[in-house]
């Protein structure tokens, strides 16, 4: 075969394979609406609620207010558990992940992330009368609850907790429920979870900070450099506005920004 023609059907063959690949800014305009990955909770809403006539939820309002500069329909797409979002994005079922995701390095290797849309860290909570937890060796010796697949597992994995002394099994927004009926004794969770979850229980106390800080993010693939940039170019210009800052007291409480400036001060 000619050199030219070989060239010619080569560039043809990488445009076929590519087109499909490139799920970008684009190409969902022309679709018109923006897949969002979501692991519904109805327990704990604050950042995704599906549940028709209630907040919708932060990452919820932000995303909606993204979709309309864009001119596009939020399309939300729940999944069965934490550990099939990424899949279900690798696998094309939407554009992105959202709802109280964490950016960790394992899930970096897969996917790619936002700028931080909400600052994290992880927490160990328990319930009075029960002892708080303020360190990692005292946590060891508990009975820890937490959610197979999370961000959550990971640090009580890496904090040394004996697998024997680890219960994933516990359902999304359950930590409260176990904690009250003695099922376990303490549980790891989001900072972002247990201020919402103390607000409703004044029983809750917050120990240890598990790991070092980090952030809650959308995420997208890697092959979507243009959906990546105009979703950080939204992000980081929200969170310059009095928008975030009413958002996060409208679902955490008027303490939320205290003690998420503690989580990334300690």
């Amino acid at each position: 075969m000619p050199r030219p023609l070989r060239a010619i059907l080569g560039l043809a063959l990488l445009a076929g394979t590519a087109s499909p690949l490139a799920a970008d800014m684009q190409q969902i305009q022309k679709r018109g609406t923006l897949r969002v990955l979501v692991m519904p909770d109805a327990r704990r809403p604050e950042f995704f609620c599906l549940k028709p006539g209630t907040p919708p939820g932060l990452d919820h309002e932000l995303l909606e207010g993204f979709a309309k500069l864009h001119r596009l329909k939020l399309e939300p797409v729940p999944v069965s558990a934490w550990d099939a979002l990424i899949p279900s994005l690798l696998e094309r079922n939407g554009d992105l992940i959202a709802g109280r995701f964490t950016a960790t390095p394992a899930r970096r290797k897969l996917v790619e992330f936002t700028s931080e849309v909400f600052p994290t860290r992880n927490v160990v909570i328990t319930r009075r009368p029960h002892k708080g937890v303020a360190s990692v060796e005292e946590l060891r010796a508990e009975k820890v609850g937490t959610i197979k697949g999370t961000s959550m597992a990971e640090a009580i994995a890496d904090a040394g907790v004996p697998p024997g002394s680890v219960d994933d099994g516990l359902a999304p927004g359950s930590f409260g429920d176990a904690l009250e009926s003695g099922r376990v004794t303490a549980a790891v969770w989001g900072v972002e979870s247990a201020i919402a979850l103390q607000r409703e229980d004044p029983r809750i106390q917050l120990g240890a900070f598990l790991g070092p800080p980090a952030s809650l993010a959308w995420a997208v693939r890697k092959d979507e450099p243009e959906l990546l940039k105009a979703l950080n170019e939204y992000v980081e210009n929200t969170r310059k506005t009095p928008t975030w800052s009413r958002l996060v007291v409208k679902y955490f409480g008027e303490a939320a920004p205290e003690i998420l400036k503690k989580a990334r001060a300690e």
